[in-house]
């Protein structure tokens, strides 16, 4: 198959979809946030290569969930792809409250995120919240999170200080997503147990042998903190720029479809959008749907710029 055909089987199915009117020149620059968190980072290279091929200019800024909460209520961001929920629930009650912003689309299902043990806890038999305890020195008494102020973390330290799961003595360790990994690496490297924040989709799933624990369904829901994970945007930026909005509500991924750009990222280090260009270059028939009615900030057919720019 030539390297052109994606581009002609694109062009007649969309052939008879209407064009939108494209956005005014007051749209191009697009700003987003990262929490720092490896699946946004993956999300948003996807988002980056697709609004950089249709003549777009994302802005990413790195900022923490409430900062980044902050920024999409005030304005100074226009959309946010991580709201996990219902693990940020309570941010995402705010936004409401504000009646600033609106959802675009639920991005992903099939998450999780809940605390977990490497292999070395479930040897011990740990396989409950409420059987950390009784191990308390086998973990030294810490609990290893990510950034301060994320949600989860402030979860875990209510449990701590409610001695719930009697942890009232133990201690949450703050860390960066790539620090608290590193960390349960060395530890792993050693036997000595890890429990901590673990979730899917990410790479961490396939190169950790990992045991999500049961029992936290009050503290990150059932069904071992299943997620899902909605993309939402201010309101006046949505009526103003249609076309990218556009783009952003019909923008979904798959556990799997993360998994291996994530890998791409954290794995082979490869920088984000350049996963995402690589990935985008091999699967046009999901760009057809993704970009199904969106054009190029001037009006042109926008699956057809897209391809080109990652061929």
């Amino acid at each position: 198959m030539s390297r052109t055909t994606p581009l002609s089987l694109l062009a007649l199915a969309l052939a008879a979809t209407p064009a939108l009117a494209e956005d005014p020149a007051s749209c191009r620059t697009v700003r987003f946030s990262d929490p720092g968190w490896t699946d946004i980072t993956a999300t948003n290279g996807v988002a980056t290569a697709l609004l950089q091929g249709l003549g777009y200019r994302p802005d990413i800024r790195t900022l923490s969930v409430p900062v980044g909460y902050e920024a999409l209520k005030n304005g100074d961001t226009d959309v946010f792809l991580g709201n996990w929920m219902p693990a940020q629930q309570r941010f995402r009650d705010d936004l409401e409250a504000s009646g600033k912003t609106e959802e675009l689309v639920q991005n992903l299902e099939g998450a999780k995120f809940t605390l977990a043990v490497t292999d070395a806890a479930a040897g011990l038999g740990v396989a409950d919240f409420a059987d950390l305890d009784a191990h308390r020195d086998a973990f030294q008494g810490k609990i290893y999170g990510i950034e301060p102020g994320a949600p989860a973390n402030q979860t875990i330290q209510a449990m701590i200080e409610a001695d719930k799961f009697g942890l009232g003595d133990w201690e949450l360790v703050e860390s960066s997503e790539q620090g608290m990994l590193a960390q349960v690496q060395r530890n792993d490297a050693v036997r000595t147990p890890s429990v901590f924040l673990a979730w899917a989709p990410h790479p961490m799933n396939v190169t950790l042998n990992i045991t999500y624990l049961s029992g936290g369904d009050e503290e990150f829901g059932p069904d071992y903190g299943g997620a899902t994970v909605h993309t939402l945007a201010r309101k006046e930026w949505v009526a103003a720029c249609p076309n990218a909005a556009k783009l952003f509500s019909q923008l979904v991924f798959t556990v799997d479809q993360e998994n291996m750009l994530m890998a791409n990222i954290l794995d082979e280090g490869a920088d984000a959008t350049a996963a995402a260009k690589d990935w985008i270059s091999q699967n046009a028939e999901t760009v057809a749907k993704w970009l199904d009615g969106v054009t190029t900030l001037d009006g042109k057919p926008g699956a057809e710029a897209v391809m080109a720019s990652v061929n």
